[in-house]
């Protein structure tokens, strides 16, 4: 169905591109070329680098729809959003763009043309503002620009009005390109605006609170260079970055003020008012009236449902976009900001009698809406489906326990919500800080931040486990050239010096045993960066031999970590670098994580996106997203694709492009968050010969030349790290083949314990199992050996259990904890102590493991502590051992005290 909406974003695009803009699509909502942003915010972000002089584009002339994302940092609309009918945490941006091609006369006719020829806007209406200059700033008034409204439109000087530097002159930041801009502004009417926003003053143009004069499209004109002294300079191009917020006009080109009444929203609204039966916008006067006489102060219902309305259309707008750029919902960083819109809106749902997960039911409406432009939305719809619902049931579970105890809590307070309340609501319940302040002010509350922060202090220093070490930073270090990186033969280069602790050595000598990180003129060792391990090798000189364990990057300088072997080393004498042959089965591990990360999409769908990844000569690492765990057929799906790959021995081709040419390169990835080089590397691996598609991806690592170089791909665990989070570790090469040669002497000797052929070990065991159920169901049979264990907790998983044994043997332990696993428990805490000897065992769930809060392997170390003793193993099953069997049950009491802080502090 065509929309409205739908004809002005396409009549935006088809009239800049009549007139040589090229269309471009939208960045993504993360910015991955630009780590000073937590989401895109504005239409420049993606042409930042343009602005700066460090980019160029292959057309000089653009128009795009770039999606935006502000709650969070500088820009923060979120707290602003339900209560009026204009922001939003995400909206579209329209905009075009001159990079050193048309400049103010162009930029000013074209906008005249498209608002009042195009979409038919009033002229008489229409005002404009430009920069009126700032003495003080040293900035001259734009004359140039005032004079060509009058000139260039039909707009009369007298409406053209001047403005300070606050609204009109733009800058990106207190360096760097800067210029001024010129404003368009409607007046909407009378009625548009109460006047309750500025009292005692008309209503105008940049007037605040004024609802009747609305800016509908800011035009930057980009000419000056601000410099770190303040000074300006002008520009040697001169760039034109407008933008026009997409919903604002939509509203505007419908006949509304209210843009949450626009068909921008209209089947979001229409989906919510059939799941509730209430309407958007059915509030009259008399409903507040009515309410005012009988509670002063409080809000209508139906001014209450409207605000939900708002919140929860909006939220999920976000909540969708971001997820499906890859974002997801975390304890930090922008998954914190997503958490935390996601749970404000489960919250509204309440005003509407949501009580069960329903956010996740508009994404269907959002794709079918807005699939076609973005089509991200509708790629990744199932992905973006089960991540909400997920959120949606973790947070129900606690929603109506705190906004129960916050009930009681406001039904007492003294005009304040105090810190330590607003904490336990953050840490028991999952409430955002902010979500809490907004129930306040819903009150006429306040909370006590200050309050809230101790708490949150003494809550980090209880919980921190001690950082990792952190080098000082090192100052002085000399570039190295490391442009033979990718080409491991020995190279010549001088040592020019070292690292020793936080100080740089630019002279002397380093004796046999002395430990350091060398520095020479130039490298082929590769760096540590992206996942991938520095390379380990030798540094052969006249004199002596040093051994590097890692070289890792400090800046521009490549250190390479490790000890004089034999003899010494001086500065200023050459030597000969040898990168160890270890890199062969790191090239190994690295290409076939890209096989891999290829071979998740084909099994799983183009929704999963990579989190992460580690690639060492060992093994690999691969974080992925994914909601579920994947099946054993999955699973050997996977691994089957990666090795067919193999067999077909595809070339690997490393190509350096421009970063905008790269992004065109058909499927290729690039990991979310990352910051790329341009120009930048790409890796592309066949695509022909096994007749399956290519596999691109943005890469600084190294590779193999071609596929078949790495042997064998062999899975070996897959399990879960976060919500929403899978971990796939796996073996290349030598390692696969010593792998698959432990599994198959393991299968031998359970095939001759068993006494039957190997293929019969699996049905052999199983009906071993089934006897050994019989035999626990017998009359008189004691459940798991006497043993009677404590529930320490619940969870939507089962219960949390802790006891104490008979035994030390640890299968015995591990065997009682998977009785009570199949019993339904989620995790268990068993010890037992013989003589001068106790043995511990915990087992904790996997879908427990998956929501992150607690590991097996973290849980015993913490009850071992306290019997001397020490121990690990997987996040699902470790065992321990100590050397005070008199403090077995301080242990269960530490480990029980543990668990239990964990589950509360989690979420």
């Amino acid at each position: 169905m065509s929309r409205a909406s739908d004809r002005i974003r396409r009549e935006f695009i088809e009239f800049f591109e009549a007139r040589g803009h090229t269309a471009v699509p939208s960045s993504p909502l993360l910015p991955a070329d630009d780590p000073t942003l937590l989401f895109a915010n504005a239409g420049m972000n993606q042409f930042k680098d343009v602005f700066l002089g460090a980019g160029t584009r292959p057309y000089t002339r653009a128009v795009d729809t770039q999606k935006c994302i502000r709650a969070g940092g500088k820009h923060n609309d979120l707290e602003d959003v339900g209560h009026d009918t204009v922001h939003h945490t995400f909206f579209e941006m329209l905009g075009n763009w001159s990079f050193g091609d048309y400049f103010k006369a162009e930029a000013i006719q074209w906008a005249w043309e498209l608002l009042t020829g195009v979409w038919g806007l009033p002229a008489d209406r229409l005002w404009a503002t430009v920069f009126a200059g700032d003495e003080a700033a040293g900035l001259a008034a734009d004359g140039e620009a005032a004079g060509l409204w009058p000139k260039v439109t039909d707009l009369p000087a007298a409406r053209v009005l001047r403005a300070g530097i606050k609204d009109n002159f733009w800058e990106m930041g207190e360096t760097g390109p800067c210029g001024p801009c010129t404003e368009i502004h409607i007046d909407l009417g009378d009625g548009a605006c109460g006047g309750a926003g500025h009292r005692g003053r008309a209503c105008g143009v940049n007037v605040p609170g004024c609802g009747r004069f609305v800016e509908l499209w800011n035009l930057v004109f980009i000419q000056f260079n601000r410099a770190e002294d303040g000074s300006l300079s002008e520009l040697p191009d001169r760039h034109v970055d407008t933008g026009m917020g997409f919903e604002r006009i939509c509203a505007v080109l419908q006949g509304v003020t209210d843009n949450y009444a626009t068909d921008v929203f209209a089947p979001l609204m229409a989906w919510l008012g059939e799941r509730t039966g209430l309407r958007y916008g059915a509030r009259t006067a008399a409903d507040d009236a009515d309410v005012a006489r009988e509670r002063p102060g409080a809000v209508a219902p139906s001014e209450a449902t409207d605000v939900a309305f708002r919140v929860i259309a909006d939220h999920a707008r976000a909540c969708a976009f971001a997820i499906a750029d890859g974002v997801r919902p975390s304890n930090e960083g922008r998954g914190y900001v997503i958490r935390r819109i996601l749970r404000r809106a489960a919250r509204f749902g309440r005003t509407l009698g949501l009580h069960e997960p329903f956010l996740h039911g508009l994404v269907p409406v959002l794709a079918d809406q807005m699939g076609e432009v973005f089509p991200e939305l509708a790629d990744r719809q199932e992905l973006i489906v089960e991540t909400i619902r997920g959120e949606e049931e973790a947070f129900n579970k606690t929603l109506d326990r705190g906004l129960e105890l916050f009930e009681r809590v406001a039904a007492k307070a003294q005009g304040v919500v105090s810190g330590d309340v607003a904490f336990e609501l953050y840490a028991t319940y999952g409430f955002p800080i902010d979500l809490t302040q907004l129930m306040a002010v819903e009150r006429g509350l306040k909370v006590d931040m200050a309050g809230y922060e101790e708490e949150m202090r003494r809550h980090r220093e209880v919980s921190a486990a001690g950082g990792g070490f952190q080098a000082a930073a090192v100052t002085g270090l000399p570039e190295t050239d490391d442009s033979a990186k990718y080409a491991p033969a020995p190279l010549q280069a001088k040592v020019l010096g070292w690292v020793v602790g936080e100080a740089y050595v630019s002279g002397g000598r380093l004796e046999e045993g002395a430990e350091a990180a060398v520095v020479l003129d130039r490298t082929n060792f590769y760096a540590e960066a992206g996942g991938q391990v520095g390379d380990a090798g030798r540094l052969l000189g006249p004199h002596g031999t040093f051994a590097v364990r890692r070289a890792r990057p400090a800046g521009h300088c490549v250190l390479h970590e490790g000890v004089v072997e034999t003899g010494r080393i001086a500065c200023g004498q050459s030597v000969t670098a040898e990168v160890s042959p270890r890199r062969d089965d790191v090239r190994r591990n690295h290409t076939a994580t890209h096989l891999l990360n290829w071979a998740l999409r084909e099994v799983l769908g183009e929704g999963v996106e990579q989190a992460g990844s580690i690639v060492d000569d060992e093994r690999l690492r691969f974080d992925f997203t994914c909601e579920k765990a994947l099946t054993d057929e999955q699973v050997a799906e996977v691994e089957r694709l990666v090795n067919e790959r193999v067999l077909a021995d595809e070339p690997v081709v490393a190509q350096v492009m421009p970063l905008a040419e790269a992004r065109r390169v058909p499927g290729v990835r690039a990991v979310f968050g990352e910051s790329y080089p341009d120009p930048v590397r790409v890796i592309r691996i066949g695509g022909g010969s096994a007749g399956a598609r290519e596999s691109a991806e943005f890469c600084g690592g190294t590779h193999l030349d071609r596929t078949a170089q790495a042997g064998l791909f062999k899975i070996v665990s897959e399990e879960a790290v976060a919500r929403g989070v899978r971990r796939i570790a796996a073996v290349t090469g030598r390692a696969a083949v010593a792998h698959v040669q432990r599994l198959d002497a393991a299968v031998r000797a359970a095939s001759a314990a068993l006494r039957v052929p190997p293929e019969q070990v699996p049905e052999r065991i199983a009906a071993l199992q089934k006897e050994v159920k019989k035999l626990r169901k017998r009359p008189g049979a004691p459940a798991g050996g006497g043993f009677r264990p404590e529930a320490v907790a619940e969870t939507d998983h089962g219960k949390v259990l802790v006891g104490q044994a008979e035994t030390t043997d640890a299968a015995a332990l591990r065997t009682l904890c998977d009785v009570q696993r199949q019993k339904g428990a989620a995790a268990l805490l068993v010890g037992g102590a013989e003589g001068r000897k106790v043995a511990l065992v915990a087992m904790v769930s996997e879908a427990l493991v998956g929501e992150g809060k607690v590991r097996a392997d973290e849980w015993v170390r913490a009850a071992a502590e306290a019997v001397g003793g020490s121990g690990g193993g997987k996040p699902t099953l470790a065992q321990a051992g100590g050397k005070r069997p008199g403090k077995l049950p301080e242990a269960l009491a530490a480990g029980r005290d543990w668990i239990v802080e964990r589950l509360a502090a989690g979420g």
